[in-house]
């Protein structure tokens, strides 16, 4: 999957917490929020100052929320686990233990989430 493809993956299923995903679709568009962020962020802070920059960020930021709990919770499926596995981020080191699942492959055969998404990264 590509860059292009995955984003578009993940934004057309901006709020479908069905399914899988597979690596390269969450670690990609992860890399287009860390982007588009810093992108957004910069044209902004050029053009109309530090304010501005600040709650177009933010906006940004409440856009995305959605579409990557969404990825988050099929990349999860993924690997055969519930999405709620995510309430874990609310501990100090819960990010960081979903960051190293999240670099797991999925199972190979289908699981109680569906069949594996069809991907190059196994």
């Amino acid at each position: 999957m590509s860059f292009f493809e995955a984003v578009a993956a993940c934004l057309s299923r901006y709020a479908d917490f069905k399914g899988r995903a597979s690596r390269a679709e969450f670690w990609w568009f992860l890399l287009f929020i860390l982007l588009a962020s810093i992108l957004l962020n910069q044209l902004t802070m050029s053009f109309f100052g530090q304010s501005a920059a600040n709650v177009v960020s933010s906006i940004f930021s409440l856009a995305m929320v959605v579409p990557t709990i969404s990825v988050s919770t099929r990349r999860l499926h993924d690997m055969n686990h519930t999405g709620w596995w995510q309430l874990l981020s609310f501990l100090g080191v819960g990010t960081l233990i979903l960051l190293i699942w999240f670099m797991f492959p999925g199972t190979k055969d289908a699981n109680r989430f569906g069949h594996p998404p069809p991907s190059v990264d196994g």
